[in-house]
């Protein structure tokens, strides 16, 4: 697995408290040692990365090493900043009058089911298909695989949802003609002119119907931008985390089919907390048993992928001292497995 940290995006993902924030670092840590530029990008909502870099760390780039910077994305911030975008431009076309119900319409959606998310996984498509990002790789840090398997399906959600907001608008029926030409068939291939690259003729349509059809073409050409990058093995790969133990394995084992039927290409495995040979005891000797078997069974179930395995260390992994000797064990593990 020593081509793992030569693709441009990482992601890494698993069952919560298996450790995958503390490897998502030491990753971090091991590819700025090897001289790439690297941005680690904590995605999941319940932030434990800037606890594992013992610093502080926001919605924007901290540098933690030469070379190694590392961000918490914050939703509440993604969902101001797109709010913000929505209403500067609606006040272009509504009247003083609809100003008030406006912002209260503003207001209600921070609350409602689904906008942190979709704000999420706009600021994440950015990250994804920036060309002209000053990173060699960038880690993402995830919450568990559903992110990733929604942001794929944005494109074609998207597209069934302009498709039905226009149908209910009759003054809409250009663009709705428009954005109907370019929504892609089923079945038609992702890559096709008509999913990203087609420019509308939309000389016929009145100011406020091709602000609109802009702001939606673009917000979905983002989404397959993205999507097509995170589905290329040269350019992207999902790495699981997970530890000898019955559930981790379960859910590892349903993560990665999903990943697998979703397109989205899975580097490998990594077996953390292995227990080290030489923890002794009746205590340990029982554990060691048990562990045994699971191991045997990650082997059967997850043979088709890489499965380095690290040791239990004896302490918690927090600040840059205890990053740098898991950064240590990775790379042997790393090694170790090719």
């Amino acid at each position: 697995m020593k081509s793992l940290l030569n693709r441009r995006l990482l992601w890494v993902g698993g069952k919560g408290g298996v450790g995958k924030t503390s490897v998502s670092a030491a990753l971090g840590v091991l590819a700025a040692r090897r001289g790439k530029r690297v941005l680690i990008a904590s995605t999941d909502p319940a932030h434990s990365l800037g606890d594992v870099f013992d610093r502080q760390l926001g919605d924007q780039p901290t540098r933690i090493l030469p070379g190694l910077d590392a961000m918490e994305i914050d939703p509440d911030v993604e969902v101001e900043a797109h709010l913000a975008r929505v209403t500067s431009q609606m006040r272009r076309f509504a009247v003083p009058r609809m100003m008030d119900e406006l912002e209260r319409q503003m207001r209600l959606s921070r609350q409602s089911p689904g906008t942190q998310e979709a704000a999420l996984l706009e600021r994440i498509s950015r990250l994804v298909a920036n060309d002209d990002s000053d990173y060699d790789l960038i880690i993402f840090d995830t919450a568990p695989t559903g992110h990733t398997l929604r942001l794929l399906s944005l494109p074609e959600a998207m597209s069934a949802w302009t498709e039905g907001l226009l149908s209910h608008n009759r003054k809409s029926e250009e663009l709705g003609k428009v954005l109907k030409h370019l929504t892609p068939r089923k079945g038609q291939d992702i890559d096709s002119p008509f999913a990203e690259n087609a420019d509308p003729s939309m000389g016929e349509l009145d100011e406020r119907s091709r602000d609109v059809a802009e702001t939606l073409l673009t917000r979905r050409r983002l989404f397959y931008q993205a999507r097509r990058r995170i589905s290329d093995p040269e350019h992207s790969a999902f790495l699981f985390v997970l530890t000898p133990e019955r559930l981790p394995i379960l859910e590892t084992g349903r993560a990665v089919k999903s990943l697998e039927d979703a397109g989205v290409p899975v580097a490998g495995t990594l077996v953390n907390r292995v227990l080290p040979a030489e923890a002794g005891g009746d205590f340990f000797a029982a554990r060691r048993a048990q562990e045994a078997e699971y191991l045997k069974r990650i082997d059967h179930e997850l043979a088709s992928w890489p499965r380095p395995r690290l040791p239990w260390l004896t302490s918690d992994i927090q600040g840059l001292e205890r990053l740098e000797e898991l950064a240590d064990a990775l790379e042997k593990a790393l090694d170790h497995n090719d």
